[in-house]
């Protein structure tokens, strides 16, 4: 990944850990800041967020600590030039679970990506949401990358209808996460957060009783329930990734439920 970034992008990046919140310490932030006088480092330009958390559980970032994000790199380093970009595949599931437009949502970042496939129902497509000179700046960069696609309207056409049509139902697939994260938790499963869930993205780990190894119970679930998880999460592997959509409804939560409790006794 790295490699990509350093040849493709020609940027090198630093990571930082969050918290359970999936948010940073302003200070590791200001610790991880390079000026251009130091040929060791390469100048930091950017901070880039991810909205909802992915690995941290679907976490949705507040408001608030994305305008801080934005005040310490507008403010504080704005000689600097300093940017801020959040990764929003799931944005519009942090904005409908935060009760919160989206352009308030993100009022302090430079730049968002939106992902139309993930929770809203297209079958692709993904938006880019930034000043004029900045998407002038993407679309070149599209272009080393092999260019975009003609005949995109269909595409366009997709994803306009989900803007318009399945925002709103996301509380839907939020709840079902939470009611299916309650009751694993119940019967005994391992949740991060104590089993708090923002949006629609649960993680969980076997019972310390529970008979079945971690690899043995995806194919098991899906033989006998016809219910497909993604295992191989965290380290060490014991976290189940499961993520609720619009094509999952209230019978096939009652599914997943029955079938990971049964087979985990």
């Amino acid at each position: 990944r790295y490699v990509f970034y350093a040849n493709v992008a020609g940027v090198s990046c630093k990571l930082i850990e969050e918290d359970e919140h999936a948010m940073f310490f302003m200070e590791d932030v200001r610790d991880a800041f390079r000026v251009d006088n130091d040929d060791h480092y390469a100048k930091s330009t950017l901070i880039c967020l991810e909205n909802t958390h992915n690995m941290l559980g679907g976490v949705a970032l507040p408001a608030s600590y994305i305008d801080s994000i934005g005040k310490l790199a507008h403010e504080e380093w704005k000689e600097h030039g300093m940017k801020v970009h959040i990764d929003g595949a799931r944005i519009l599931n942090a904005a409908v679970s935060q009760n919160i437009s989206p352009s308030v949502l993100c009022a302090g970042a430079d730049s968002v990506s939106i992902c139309l496939s993930k929770g809203l129902g297209t079958p692709m497509g993904s938006i880019l949401v930034g000043e004029t000179e900045f998407i002038r700046l993407a679309r070149r960069a599209r272009k080393r990358l092999g260019g975009g696609m003609r005949q995109a309207g269909v595409m366009a056409s997709m994803g306009m209808h989900a803007l318009l049509n399945h925002v709103d139902r996301l509380a839907e697939d939020h709840a079902r996460a939470q009611k299916l994260a309650a009751e694993l938790e119940n019967a005994g499963f391992w949740l991060p957060r104590g089993g708090k869930v923002d949006t629609n993205v649960v993680f969980f780990a076997l019972p310390e009783n529970c008979k079945l190894k971690k690899e043995e119970l995806p194919p098991l679930l899906y033989e006998k329930y016809g219910v497909k998880i993604a295992g191989g999460y965290s380290s060490g592997g014991r976290l189940f990734r499961l993520v609720t959509h619009m094509d999952v409804d209230d019978d096939g939560i009652d599914t997943a439920i029955e079938g990971i409790t049964s087979l985990c006794a």
